[in-house]
C-alpha cells in the first residue's frame, strides 16, 4: 500500500499544471493574483499583494502550544481570503481556515483560484475534502508551497454532495481509509496534518467508536483534532439541520483529552461567545467558532485579551471598517468587485445602533456600484449619523 501511494504522490504532483498566466480566475469572474510566498508550480506568475497596513500583524504560531486556541472555522462560501483578511484586522491569535477544498477543484482547476492569500492571514490551515490518499499528498504539497501553515482533513461534512464523492462524515465509517489519508499527507509535508470530525454518524455513535477512529488516525500520525460535538445524520437532515438537531455532547470531546492527553482536542459546535469558549478551554485544548463569527464578527476583537491574556486589538468598529476598505480599494485596482469582499462587513455592526441602516444601505447599492472604492466609507458615514 504505501509503495502504491507514494508512486500515485509523484504522479500527481509532478503533472504539469495548466497554463494560467498572469492572474487565475476566481468565483464570480474575479481576477486573483496567487500567493505572495514563491510559488514552484510552473507558469503561475503575477505580482505579490501588498502588505496592508493593518492593526497588527498575526502571531507565528508553528510551534506554538496554544496554536489552536482559538480557531475560526471553515465555512463554505464564507470562509474565503477576503472573510480572513477582515478576521485577522481583530485577532492576531484567531488562526484561520479556508473553506472546504475539494482535491479535484485543486489538481483539475486553477490552484489559484483557491490557494492565493494574503500573507497577514497567517496562521492559515487548508481544510482538504477526499479520500485518496494519493491525491490528498499531492494536495496537501501544493497547500504547503502555497504558504499555508496546516493541512486539515474534513471528516465532519454531511451533505448529499460530500457523501457522493465518499467524503466528509461518510469517512468516519472508515477510520482504516482516513488514518491511509493522514499517513500519505504526513509523509508529503512539514507542516501539520489535522482531522476535523464529529463525534459520531448515524447509530455508529458510541464513545468506543469515537475513541477507536481517534486512536487509528493518531497512529498514522495525526496530533491534533477538531471534533464537532454532535453526531452527524447521513439520511435525512440537511447539512443546515445537522449543525442544530442533533443534541450537542460536550463531555464525549472532553472525554477524548481525558483519554488522550496527548493529543490536541479541539472543541467545536454550538459555542455562542467566548467567555463560554473560556469556559471549556479548561477541559480542552481549543474552542472553533463558525457561524458566530460569521453573524458578529467583532467579536473577534476580544479573542486574544480573553483567550490568550495578551493586548486585544485597540479598533473600534469604525477603525476596522476604514481599514477594510483600504484592502477592497487595492483590491478593486486589481479587478476584484467589491461585493465579494463587503459581504463578509454586512454584520460588522451586529446589535449597534444604525446597524440595520448599514446593512440595508450596502445591500442595496452593492449590485449597483460594483467597483465604487468609497462605498464602505459612505456607508460608514451613514451608520455613524
Amino acid at each position: 500500500m504505501g509503495g502504491m501511494i507514494a508512486r500515485g504522490i509523484r504522479s500527481l504532483a509532478g503533472r504539469p499544471p495548466p497554463h494560467l498566466g498572469a492572474f487565475a480566475s476566481a468565483p464570480g469572474g474575479v481576477r486573483q493574483p496567487p500567493c505572495t510566498a514563491p510559488s514552484p508550480i510552473a507558469n503561475i506568475a503575477g505580482p505579490s499583494l501588498p502588505i496592508l497596513s493593518a492593526p497588527f500583524m498575526p502571531y507565528s504560531a508553528s510551534t506554538d502550544s496554544q496554536s489552536h486556541r482559538f480557531c475560526t472555522a471553515p465555512m463554505i462560501d464564507v470562509s474565503d481570503r477576503h472573510f480572513r483578511y477582515l478576521c485577522r484586522l481583530m485577532s492576531r491569535r484567531a488562526r484561520l481556515y479556508t473553506e472546504m477544498i475539494t482535491t479535484g477543484a485543486l489538481l483539475h482547476g486553477e490552484p489559484a483560484r483557491w490557494l492565493s492569500h494574503h500573507p497577514a492571514e497567517q496562521p492559515l490551515a487548508l481544510q482538504l475534502g477526499g479520500s485518496d490518499p494519493a491525491e490528498l499528498a499531492a494536495c496537501a504539497r501544493l497547500g504547503e508551497e502555497w504558504g499555508c501553515d496546516e493541512i486539515n482533513l474534513n471528516c465532519g461534512c454531511p451533505s448529499d454532495r460530500v457523501q457522493s464523492g465518499r467524503f466528509g462524515a461518510c469517512l468516519m465509517a472508515e477510520p482504516a481509509l482516513v488514518a491511509d489519508c493522514v499517513a500519505a499527507m504526513v509523509e508529503a509535508v512539514r507542516i501539520p496534518v489535522t482531522v476535523k470530525h464529529r463525534i459520531g454518524i448515524d447509530d455508529q455513535d458510541e464513545y468506543e467508536d469515537l475513541s477507536r477512529f481517534v486512536d487509528q488516525v493518531a497512529a498514522a500520525g495525526c496530533d491534533t483534532f477538531i471534533v464537532h460535538a454532535r453526531k452527524a445524520w447521513l439520511q435525512g437532515l440537511s447539512p443546515k439541520e445537522n449543525r442544530e438537531i442533533p443534541p450537542l455532547n460536550y463531555e464525549r470531546v472532553f472525554a477524548l483529552k481525558r483519554d488522550f492527553p496527548q493529543l490536541k482536542i479541539i472543541l467545536n459546535g454550538g459555542i455562542r461567545d467566548l467567555h463560554s469558549a473560556r469556559a471549556h478551554l479548561d477541559s480542552c485544548d481549543g474552542v472553533m467558532l463558525g457561524r458566530e463569527v460569521a453573524q458578529n464578527p467583532f467579536l473577534l476583537s476580544q479573542v486574544d485579551s480573553l483567550l490568550f491574556g495578551e493586548p486585544g486589538s485597540s479598533q473600534e468598529r469604525d477603525d476596522i471598517l476604514r481599514a477594510y476598505a483600504d484592502y477592497c480599494a487595492e483590491q478593486i485596482e486589481q479587478g476584484v468587485a467589491l461585493h465579494h469582499m463587503a459581504r463578509h462587513a454586512l454584520n460588522l455592526y451586529h446589535a449597534q445602533p444604525g446597524g440595520r441602516q448599514f446593512r440595508r444601505f450596502l445591500s442595496e447599492q452593492l449590485p449597483k456600484r460594483k467597483y465604487d472604492k468609497e462605498l464602505l466609507l459612505e456607508a460608514l458615514a451613514l451608520c455613524a449619523a
